[in-house]
């Protein structure tokens, strides 16, 4: 009979990584922290221009999370009160947060049941003449169609902010996402494809107006020393943060190309398994796959619980973490009862939260333990397909 492992398979496992960059890592804080300059400076600006040569934009504003930069960004655009934004409630919550947080007002629209991202279809719906801007985000590491979302934009006259927190080096039709819209916004949250040792996040454009408004707005709104031109906020990246970023971005290609092997890998395994659904694919497309997120069809729709739910429980007994992203839609939230949604109205998104079932997945994932995943799976949801090991 098959035995279950004994040792857990995570989702995302940073202690391997460290194996491999932890003298480089070590090196380039220890350099910051001997420098004496923690805030500012030239390792800031050494990462930022890494960064923005990385995405193909002319500039790189580095600020304290993936949150603050959708923040900076509406600020830099003057969006506020009486303004609506439209985005995806298939997302965290600091996508539609951030549109809150300025005063304006998030408009839901509906996803494509296959890429999880926006229906682009209900976003031209939606449009009104309050609209003033659309934050498409790359979700899981799959890009948006950005051909199509710019086309609709620009017919409307509206600014395109990417949010890329879970997209870095993705690309749509050869251009990596954060260079395609007017903004780019990204997280370098520890477990995103390229991670900071703590929070930390940029902004990218090609704007300089938009730029220099962003620039100032990440530091108290100041010009120059105690003279402030606006009311702004402490969002600045520290020295050291910006060193371990400098360093893990000369990796991320290489991290990159991993995670789309072991994508690859999970489809072969997992392509007959009944009740699976694995994630779709666009020729047009790059995906750097920061989550391998299937569907497990849910028999049981009108139940408390979902299929997914048990099969999430089972695969923990066989010491295998996986993640659900996200159990509720954001339309649904407590948080956005004001909005008026009611179950219902955007049903690819509420059954995409009772489906979704994101694998372990990160670029030192052993082959070994991805057929473990398969295994467990098949053993659950199709046990004679089972596979016997000694």
């Amino acid at each position: 009979m098959w035995c279950k492992r004994v040792n857990k398979i995570p989702p995302f496992d940073l202690s391997e990584q460290i194996k491999h960059i932890g003298e480089e890592i070590n090196a380039a804080a220890i350099e910051v922290l001997t420098s004496g300059r923690y805030i500012g400076g030239a390792t800031i600006e050494t990462f930022e221009t890494a960064f923005a040569n990385y995405i193909g934009t002319s500039e790189c504003i580095a600020c304290n999370s993936g949150t603050d930069a959708l923040y900076l960004a509406l600020r830099a655009l003057d969006i506020g009160a009486g303004d609506e934004v439209i985005t995806t409630p298939f997302t965290f919550v600091a996508t539609a947060e951030v549109i809150s947080a300025v005063g304006a007002k998030p408009v839901f629209v509906d996803i494509e049941p296959d890429s999880f991202n926006l229906n682009l279809d209900q976003v031209e719906a939606s449009i009104t003449d309050r609209t003033k801007a659309i934050i498409p985000v790359h979700l899981f590491g799959r890009p948006v169609n950005m051909t199509r979302l710019m086309a609709i934009a620009q017919a409307h006259q509206l600014t395109v902010i990417e949010d890329c927190a879970q997209s870095t080096g993705a690309e749509w039709a050869g251009q990596k996402v954060g260079s395609i819209g007017q903004i780019g916004c990204f997280s370098f949250y520890p477990t995103k494809n390229l991670g900071a040792c703590g929070d930390g996040g940029a902004i990218t454009t090609s704007d300089p107006a938009i730029t220099e408004r962003l620039r100032r707005l990440r530091d108290h709104g100041r010009r120059g020393s105690y003279y402030y031109e606006e009311l702004g906020v402490n969002s600045r990246l520290d020295a050291v943060q910006a060193a371990i970023l400098t360093v893990k971005l000369r990796y991320l290609e290489t991290w990159n190309t991993n995670r789309a092997a072991i994508a690859q890998r999970y489809d072969q395994l997992l392509n007959a398994v009944a009740g699976v659904t694995l994630p779709s694919s666009d020729p047009t497309g790059r995906s750097v796959w920061n989550q391998y997120t299937v569907r497990i069809a849910d028999a049981t729709p009108t139940a408390e619980t979902s299929t997914r739910d048990a099969v999430r429980a089972k695969l923990l007994e066989h010491n295998i973490i996986s993640m659900v992203y996200y159990p509720l839609a954001l339309h649904l939230q407590p948080a956005y009862a004001n909005l008026g949604y009611r179950s219902g109205q955007l049903p690819e998104a509420e059954k995409a939260s009772r489906e979704v079932l994101s694998l372990p997945m990160f670029p030192e994932l052993d082959p070994d333990d991805q057929e473990q995943v398969a295994i467990a799976l098949k053993q659950i949801l199709s046990p004679a397909m089972a596979v016997v090991s000694p």
